[in-house]
């Protein structure tokens, strides 16, 4: 297979699909690779290392795209990425569909096959290709927080664990998965007095034990979400709803409860946020005020560590391209339910339920365009 590189272009995105050994492992087993010239500048891979594990360079875009039958990048295409798409190309990246809906339709209109990273599942139904990127945004979303309570930043010039003598910050995070555990573990060390909230009560159970009482644990309600904002210093929103856009669950109307100087960042704006008067924004410009309160809603937040979040990345993807290029498309998510499962749009349709929900369009099963249907995979 015919595998292309592009180098990244959304705003201050420094990550890279593939590392030199991603390459190397792809041209091993056969495979032609062509690299974008200094796509792996960011992460702090030269041109020089691509060529050295098999890499074929290329000198622009349009050349990658034209050359691959399969695009391996990280964020989801941009509007001057999308006249490069072509039929039958198969789009390995995030995708983030639910809250995207011209990138949806260029899509589907241009007969590409895009498997998302973000809807892949393992046996145990985890979602094994976000996880390593929820764990950096996660920990990252404290380290922003702490940043922007700065006084010199727009906060409210307090230290997030205190000192003694002084009370420490009260950090609010709203969903406890993945995000919200990792940012978790970052207050606590810092010593932040920390609330998670979550609907299963299961998941507070495991919470609790692994934290061991250093926080507490609230069941979701729009009745504790007020209470609890109305004392936050760092409110983080962590929720997610797979392949869907998250829900609004601090609306325009509880801005007013939260204290002046305090500090919204939202995780889940890849998926549409879960604050109402959340937008995405960039790391050129990554905040904004609504209702006098400061907004952190970088879309791109792992982007800032892209060497420590590209090896993370593609720990996780390498073996998934593998499968994609060995196999061929249709034989690989035949072998593999949880591969099946990333396929967001195939044949000019949208095969994935909740973006297709989301977004008020169809919604056509993948095992009635496949021939044979989800055989091997079911």
């Amino acid at each position: 297979m015919k595998i292309g590189l592009p180098k990244e272009i959304k705003d201050n995105e420094y990550r890279v699909g593939l590392t030199p050994a991603g390459v190397h492992a792809l041209a091993g087993a056969g495979h032609t690779v062509y690299v974008e010239k200094s796509a792996g500048e960011g992460s702090g891979f030269t041109d020089e290392q691509y060529v050295s594990a098999g890499a074929t360079m290329l000198e622009t875009a349009d050349e990658i795209w034209a050359a691959g039958d399969m695009i391996v990048k990280v964020k989801e295409p941009i509007a001057p990425e999308y006249p490069r798409m072509r039929e039958n190309q198969l789009l390995f990246t995030y995708l983030h569909l639910a809250p995207e809906f011209e990138l949806t339709k260029q899509m589907m209109e241009r007969n590409v096959t895009g498997v998302a990273y973000e809807t892949i599942t393992d046996k145990q139904g985890r979602l094994p290709l976000l996880t390593p990127m929820s764990e950096v945004a996660g920990r990252m979303s404290v380290q922003v927080g702490a940043t922007y309570l700065e006084k010199m930043n727009g906060g409210k010039g307090i230290l997030l664990g205190g000192v003694p003598g002084v009370p420490a910050a009260n950090v609010v995070i709203i969903g406890g998965g993945i995000v919200g555990t990792e940012a978790a573990k970052m207050a606590v060390g810092l010593g932040a007095k920390v609330t998670i909230i979550d609907r299963n009560l299961d998941r507070l159970r495991q919470l609790d034990d692994i934290f061991l009482s250093k926080v507490q644990t609230l069941a979701s309600s729009r009745y504790q979400i007020e209470e609890a904002i109305s004392h936050a210093d760092l409110v983080i929103g962590a929720v997610l709803v797979v392949g869907a856009a998250a829900p609004k669950l601090v609306t325009r109307d509880m801005l007013h409860l939260i204290p002046q100087g305090a500090v919204l960042v939202d995780v889940a704006v890849d998926q549409g946020g879960c604050f109402e008067t959340t937008r995405a924004t960039t790391h050129s410009n990554p905040t904004y005020y609504e209702e006098g309160v400061l907004h952190y809603c970088v879309a791109n937040m792992p982007g800032a560590v892209p060497r420590t979040s590209t090896f993370a990345l593609t720990n996780a993807t390498l073996p998934y391209a593998l499968d994609l290029a060995n196999k061929g498309f249709e034989r690989a998510i035949a072998d593999d339910a949880g591969l099946w499962e990333g396929v967001n749009t195939y044949a000019g349709k949208c095969t994935y339920e909740a973006v297709a929900t989301s977004q008020n369009i169809e919604y056509t099963p993948l095992s009635s365009l496949i021939d044979g249907g989800k055989t091997a995979a079911a």
